[in-house]
């Protein structure tokens, strides 16, 4: 599972540098969609595999398995680290992100996936989690 945050910047084409670390993570070729929370997801094929047989269950009548689809899985991009470990991302989704008029990116692991973040989002959710720390009971069983 991939960990930690670096910190790049997009070039002029979109691409980012693929951190060494999670390289081996998406060698087979990666899924970009939106996240939750103004971000990016990453995820390598075979997470993304099992994703889609999870959204393939989803209600057709339900409007909010509908709106969710739209969302997550009708703005997903599949695509392959290039020779020099960059990834594109594509001009809708660095929109999404907020990353279309700053070039500073965060990418950061996460258990079962990369997250991209505008280096000045990624900085707002830091500070909000330090603003209001998780209730004790939430951690529960997590530390010793």
């Amino acid at each position: 599972m991939p960990f930690g945050e670096y910190q790049y910047s997009l070039d002029d084409k979109g691409r980012v540098v693929i951190p060494q670390p999670f390289r081996p993570f998406i060698e087979d070729g990666v899924v970009i969609t939106r996240g939750l929370e103004g971000c990016l997801y990453m995820f390598p094929l075979l997470a993304w595999s099992k994703i889609e047989q999870q959204l393939v269950n989803l209600s057709l009548i339900d409007l909010e398995s509908q709106k969710f689809m739209r969302f997550f899985y009708m703005g997903a991009y599949k695509t392959q680290m290039d020779n020099a470990s960059r990834v594109t991302i594509p001009p809708p989704l660095r929109k999404f992100a907020g990353i279309e008029d700053s070039n500073e990116v965060v990418v950061a692991g996460a258990p079962t996936r990369l997250e991209l973040w505008s280096e000045s989002r990624w900085w707002e959710n830091i500070n909000q989690v330090l603003a209001n720390p998780p209730a004790p009971e939430a951690l529960r069983g997590l530390v010793g």
